[in-house]
């Protein structure tokens, strides 16, 4: 997380049960085969709730920065929306995500948002709204209910460099094959996934660790 950024002024308090959840496709661009997952999240929730969601279903770790890029319709405007920076003039024209809320831009007929996260490897993730649906009495609100594929190891390089790895992983005959082994933990299945293991954090607590307050 990085500091002296734009501190979120509204409050959080415990949410009730939805009535309603929207669901999210969410698909790694430039990955093959696809990483991809499908959430389930709360009405009422914002932007850096979503973000939230997007780390924990995909496997990220929620080092970097993030942005969401959204297309209005019909003027084909793209808003920004994350965390704005104090120090940077031109981010006064990024939304603050929390205080940006789902419903109030993914309706019937949305274009797909674009998630994008660390600005250095440039992972591209396309958000389609699916629609919404009543909730689940005996379902705890988010949840991921499919997926595919293990998402890349962080500061693997990009695409580009989460291909390479792959391929080396893949042969263990190739010179770099031991390092590489190391430098991710000694263990990579690029195609476990499971979407009943996925934990979701809450983003009140994610917020507070992020901006300390």
């Amino acid at each position: 997380m990085v500091a002296k950024k734009t501190t979120p002024r509204t409050g959080r308090r415990g949410r009730k049960r939805p009535s309603q959840v929207h669901q999210f496709l969410v698909v790694l661009s430039e990955t093959d085969p696809v990483v991809w997952r499908r959430i389930e999240v709360p009405e009422d929730y914002s932007f850096w709730d979503l973000h939230v969601a997007i780390q924990d279903s995909m496997g990220w770790l929620d080092y970097h920065l993030h942005e969401f890029s959204v297309v209005h319709a019909p003027s084909g405007s793209v808003e920004r929306i994350g965390i704005p920076d104090d120090e940077v003039p031109h981010d006064k024209l990024c939304t603050p995500g929390w205080e940006a809320k789902l419903s109030e831009y993914f309706t019937f007929g949305a274009s797909p948002a674009l998630y994008l996260y660390d600005f250095g490897d440039d992972w591209r993730h396309v958000v389609m709204h699916e629609g919404t649906s009543p909730s689940d009495a005996s379902v705890s609100y988010p949840r991921c209910i499919s997926g595919a594929r293990r998402c890349p190891p962080e500061d693997c390089g990009g695409a580009h460099g989460h291909a390479e790895l792959l391929e080396v992983i893949a042969d263990p005959g190739h010179p770099d094959y031991g390092e590489v082994l190391e430098w991710i933990g000694g263990d990579f299945d690029p195609d476990a996934f499971d979407p009943l293991a996925v934990v979701f954090d809450d983003p009140r607590k994610r917020w507070r660790q992020a901006f300390g307050g």
